[in-house]
């Protein structure tokens, strides 16, 4: 009797099976890229950008090296290969047949490898610049969440097949999965996220877009009851820990001006209180969980701001404190290139808007752009509920 040949791809990807071994470097990949982009960070804060050959720039890339090879591999496999099954369980792009998000994680690793040379050209074309959304690394960030969204769907088409104890773990793999993406936004507006802003509208504003859209998305992919909280607390764990292991390695800047003494890596900001209002979305969401999609999202967009205001503001004024600086929440240490006349060193809140007016203006604003963003973030969530392959 024949024996219908079975591909190595296929044999890991049964419902029975464990965790694929493709699903593991994706996640190591993306791992590889949040751990390299705040070691990143810290080495612009702290040395400068010395060189495009630095340790943290090439954590950035290998994501992109890993998530880009490991499914390009699994596309190749799935148009030339033997097997049928296979075949089935594939989508068909351009005439090739793969996983869906094998091929978004292939588009991701292109755009993260052509970042590469363009970050280098520009930087010696325009100079060695501090700005986070430069053109090459808007690209990056770009390939970088795609990479993010392509693992989450290759996790998500086979947790939606799996049962028992193979279900719980790709579940628990989803939702760490999904805490990148929950603070992508943060990344983007991280300048305008730092303590001296945490009294103005604008910074409720950037806080609740991305939140709203992927907490909203979040809820109507998992049933699990402390979704909210497990990918939030995710979030806070990790920076953390970010926070308390990058000082412990020296550094000192190689590039002027030099306004602060700098003598160790420069850890990032404490992690803004989103653990809280993430529990608190936990607790009331399954009131709402029949409503219209709209009044969720407004519901959301409400809970999770005036949660987050009622945490944040009074931790902000704690944070602008002599208390506050020590090794456990960080803001005694600034980057070398910013002046001490700067509100930030002055531990004093910039004045974003003219009068209180425009201030609840803005934060009215907050509110509808965060109901838009959550409504676009249920759309997103049943888009992935319904990945199968």
């Amino acid at each position: 009797m024949a024996s219908a040949t079975v591909s190595w791809a296929e044999r890991t990807t049964a419902a029975t099976a464990s965790i694929p071994w493709y699903i593991w470097t994706c996640v190591v990949a993306i791992t590889s890229a949040s751990v390299g982009g705040v070691w990143d960070i810290s080495w612009h804060k702290s040395i400068g950008r010395d060189t495009f050959w630095t340790a943290p720039h090439m954590f950035i890339y290998l994501c992109g090296i890993l998530a880009g090879f490991t499914c390009g591999y699994l596309i190749l496999s799935g148009s030339f290969g033997h097997s049928a099954a296979a075949r089935a369980r594939s989508v068909k792009i351009w005439g090739f047949h793969g996983p869906m998000g094998a091929f978004v994680c292939a588009w991701g690793g292109i755009a993260m490898i052509t970042s590469a040379p363009f970050d280098n050209w520009w930087h010696a074309a325009y100079g060695l610049d501090v700005k986070v959304l430069s053109p090459p690394h808007v690209l990056l960030i770009l390939g970088i969440l795609i990479i993010r969204i392509g693992t989450l769907l290759l996790i998500v088409g086979h947790w939606q097949e799996a049962e028992g104890a193979l279900r719980t773990k790709l579940h628990a793999l989803t939702l760490y999965v999904y805490a990148f993406l929950l603070v992508a936004s943060f990344g983007v507006f991280q300048e305008y996220l730092i303590r001296n802003y945490m009294h103005s509208a604008l910074f409720y504003i950037l806080t609740t877009l991305g939140p709203c859209f992927f907490l909203a998305g979040l809820y109507r992919l998992s049933d699990f009851r402390w979704a909210g909280t497990t990918v939030a607390g995710i979030y806070t764990i990790l920076n953390l820990l970010f926070i308390w292991i990058l000082p412990m390695f020296p550094a000192e800047p190689k590039l002027g001006p030099v306004y602060q003494p700098v003598t160790h890596l420069i850890g990032p900001d404490f992690p803004l209180l989103l653990l809280v209002p993430a529990f608190v979305l936990d607790l009331v969401r399954p009131y709402w969980r029949q409503w219209n999609p709209w009044a969720g999202s407004a519901a959301t967009a409400i809970t999770l701001l005036a949660v987050f205001a009622a945490v944040q503001w009074p931790f902000a004024d704690f944070l602008m404190s002599p208390a506050a600086q020590n090794g456990f929440f960080n803001t005694q240490n600034y980057p070398y290139f910013i002046p001490s006349s700067t509100d930030w060193v002055s531990n004093v809140f910039t004045p974003v808007e003219a009068s209180t007016g425009q201030f609840w203006l803005r934060m009215t604003l907050a509110v509808v752009l965060g109901t838009v963003t959550g409504r676009g973030g249920i759309a997103f969530g049943g888009w992935l509920r319904q990945t199968r392959r």
